[in-house]
């Protein structure tokens, strides 16, 4: 695997290139090409056998290595994240405005921590749909922005910012009468397309500000979308890194980066549908399995579902359990939770131990305190679909859903090597 330093650098164009889950599957599926992934569709014929692989839907993508010995009841070693993040997405008729400013109308997607979105120069991305069924997706640069209240006309705001997410979260993007300007036409004009033939769209707003290490020893990255580009990219990093190892016996290593993660997982693309298990299945079936040899390949299989989770906070240590205090660059949280919020077990811990001492990188347990509501990962969905054992990880943040995201400069690597051990069948 690459250095620490290189790792957090790949990271950071990983991020940069990815402003909305449909941009970070295409630069996912761009690197994988690269690597000598073949993109296989899901509408024709799989032939199957021993190679690299993978398949886009919409927002999400899936890739796994077949080694050459693979056989009918041969297992799958699973890293399943999502593409997505907080954010907020264009409405319908989105050019909005009033007093002279032109405006869009968004909507907020997941929970994003409003108040770090304000007074931040944002872009507009995602994809476009013509009425002839095409898709292109679209990018801006800096366009919009958040303005925040002057101090002057609240003089309370640093004793409790309230933002209510219809009146106040309308970004401005230029000024002029809404009657004659038209946002979704620009974002048609900027992707080469006629504004007439748009059909439909998916559109997010996204930080434009680039990650950056900092810290006094260099300890500390920032970045947007953290949560979590940080395990697709361990994902895509491992899987091209034991892709290289042409392993003729082992797991079939599968990576799974699903979309709607923050909403929920409830759509095609989401790890509460159909994607992994037929994909799975299109796979058995390319190796001659039956139902018999299917069920004994699940059996044997293991997924680690990755996603980020918090290091303790400084300012407010009180939120966190007294006796799991995870830090920046102290390695890859083993996430559990008594309410199956998170999927781990003791045998899942037991192989995250291994697994971790095997590939040489440390670890360290995270668990909420009782007051505070513990969130939920792809974990339980993707073990109550398929049955595989499933254990929760991922790379401690702090500002977790803010619009930049804190890590340490060491955990994402440290992420991606032990999952490129998980890929080769070590533990």
């Amino acid at each position: 695997m690459t250095s620490a330093p290189a790792h957090i650098q790949d990271l950071g164009a990983y991020v940069a290139a990815s402003p909305s889950s449909f941009h970070a599957v295409r630069e996912g599926g761009r690197r994988l090409a690269a690597a000598g992934f073949r993109e296989l569709a899901e509408q024709d014929a799989w032939e199957g056998g021993a190679g690299r692989y993978f398949v886009v839907r919409d927002g999400a993508l899936i890739a796994w290595t077949v080694p050459t010995g693979a056989g009918p009841t041969t297992g799958f070693h699973i890293l399943g994240a999502h593409t997505d993040s907080p954010s907020f997405k264009l409405k319908p008729r989105p050019t909005t405005g009033k007093y002279g400013w032109l405006q869009a109308g968004v909507e907020v997607y997941g929970g994003p921590l409003l108040n770090s979105w304000l007074d931040r120069e944002l872009a507009l991305a995602g994809r476009l749909t013509l009425r002839d069924g095409s898709e292109h997706l679209v990018a801006t640069g800096p366009l919009l922005r958040f303005p925040q209240l002057a101090i002057h006309l609240d003089r309370a705001v640093n004793d409790g910012l309230s933002l209510d997410k219809q009146r106040h979260m309308n970004p401005v993007w230029g000024l002029g009468d809404p009657a004659d300007a038209d946002l979704l036409g620009l974002l048609a004009d900027s992707a080469g397309i006629d504004p007439r033939e748009v059909g439909g769209f998916d559109v997010v707003v996204a930080d434009t500000q680039e990650p950056r290490v900092f810290g006094a020893q260099g300890e500390f990255f920032a970045s947007g979308r953290l949560d979590n580009l940080s395990s697709v990219h361990a994902g895509l990093t491992a899987i091209i890194a034991a892709a290289s190892d042409e392993r003729a016996d082992g797991p079939i290593a599968v990576l799974a980066a699903f979309d709607h993660e923050e909403v929920g997982s409830g759509s095609r693309s989401g790890a509460s549908g159909p994607f992994l298990e037929d994909l799975l299945l299109r796979i058995s079936l390319c190796l001659g399995a039956g139902t018999e040899e299917r069920l004994r390949a699940l059996a044997s299989s293991f997924c680690v579902s990755a996603d980020a989770g918090h290091a303790v906070h400084p300012n407010y240590a009180e939120r966190h359990d007294p006796a799991n205090l995870p830090v920046l660059n102290g390695g890859p949280l083993l996430k559990i939770n008594a309410n199956q919020r998170y999927t781990t077990d003791a045998p899942g811990a037991a192989f995250w131990a291994e697994l971790c001492r095997a590939s040489g990188v440390p670890y360290q347990e995270f668990v909420s305190n009782n007051v505070m509501p513990c969130g939920s990962t792809i974990g339980p969905l993707t073990a109550t679909r398929l049955g595989i054992r499933t254990v929760d990880v991922g790379t401690p943040l702090l500002s977790m859903h803010s619009a930049r995201e804190l890590c340490g400069v060491d955990d994402p690597g440290h992420l991606a090597t032990a999952t490129a051990t998980f890929f080769r069948g070590g533990r």
